[in-house]
């Protein structure tokens, strides 16, 4: 888990070798940006910091450097950007002596650190290369974080910047903002900004500083929906408006969140669980949770009518047959009562 990882580094329990990959971005790039800020100070990473990219540099480039006795400092750190030899893809036009970093991954530098980031998906566990490297360095996969990896992700990032935060202000955070993890980064780091050193973020705080996202606010107009709760959907409606926010763009998202209720509702009367959900579907699990909650006051007629209704909204509104704003009046008031 990402925070067990940044604990270790933190409390200076290093390794010369790191693998890190996965389709998080974002958790690959904290990782080693942690990496680079525990192990040298700020004047030498001018001097000892190197990145290479595997699909222009040979690798061989790289381990050459991480063989050299660092400059006025005790370590180096060798950032080894798309190390692509260790999954399933083809070969690229660069030569890479794999057997020279078969030999440095069995004897390391002790002055170096070298760091491979991928955002690969799978690496090819068939490799000699990739069992050799999977033995030897610490490896970390930047996997989408379960909700409760999120949150304590969330709490550790508060941590530090030195501030607190309430659990039902995670809550609301998520609400608000999704889980795209730069976005809840940004808020946190603005949140702890707000409160100061020491203070706790609450509720009310989020509530107050947090804007939603487009996304967001699509939920919870499909949440008032699902209320019967038309004048205040339309409210929403004309907050995003007043936004700039198109409406051929709402129900292109509105689209997207009602086929996610049809599909979490057919999965879930056929057994599946949350996190089974989350991964067929490819979506957060705590997004399935929250999809979970709406699915179940709709019956699939519902929502196999909402979700036609939607494709005919959209023909009116590509084809100019009406104003698009009155369109998408028209249908949340149509929903407003019983969709089949």
């Amino acid at each position: 888990m990402v925070v067990d990882l940044w604990g270790k580094i933190k409390n200076h329990r290093l390794s010369p070798l790191y693998l890190l990959y996965g389709t998080e971005s974002f958790l690959l790039t904290e990782t080693y940006e942690l990496l680079i800020r525990t192990v040298l100070p700020e004047e030498e990473r001018e001097f000892n910091v190197s990145v290479y990219d595997c699909e222009e540099t040979p690798v061989q480039m790289a381990l050459e450097d991480a063989e050299t006795f660092p400059f006025l400092g005790e370590k180096r750190v060798i950032v080894v950007k798309n190390p692509y030899f260790f999954t399933a893809e083809k070969e690229k036009e660069i030569t890479h002596d794999l057997k020279k970093l078969e030999s440095y991954i069995t004897s390391p530098s002790p002055f170096s650190i070298v760091v491979f980031v991928g955002a690969y998906e799978k690496l090819d566990e068939r490799k000699k290369i990739t069992k050799l490297m999977k033995e030897h360095a610490e490896v970390f996969v930047a996997a989408p974080l379960a909700e409760k990896e999120l949150r304590e992700w969330m709490m550790e990032r508060t941590r530090q910047s030195g501030a607190m935060m309430e659990e039902n202000a995670v809550d609301a955070l998520l609400q608000l903002a999704g889980t795209n993890l730069m976005t809840l980064a940004n808020e946190l780091d603005k949140l702890a900004l707000f409160v100061g050193p020491g203070g706790t973020i609450r509720q009310e705080t989020v509530e107050k500083l947090v804007s939603r996202t487009l996304e967001q606010n699509v939920f919870v107009l499909v949440e008032k929906v699902t209320k019967r709760q038309i004048d205040e959907a339309l409210q929403v409606f004309y907050d995003l408006l007043e936004n700039n926010e198109e409406p051929l763009k709402i129900l292109a998202l509105l689209a997207s969140q009602f086929r996610l209720l049809y599909q979490v509702k057919w999965l879930s009367e056929k057994g599946y669980g949350q996190q089974q959900i989350a991964s067929i579907l490819k979506v957060h699990p705590f997004r399935i949770k929250l999809a979970m909650g709406q699915a179940a006051l709709f019956s699939e007629e519902e929502l196999t009518a909402a979700i036609r209704q939607i494709a005919e909204a959209d023909y009116e509104m590509k084809s100019g047959a009406m104003d698009r704003q009155l369109i998408m009046e028209l249908l949340l008031m149509k929903w407003s009562e019983k969709t089949n």
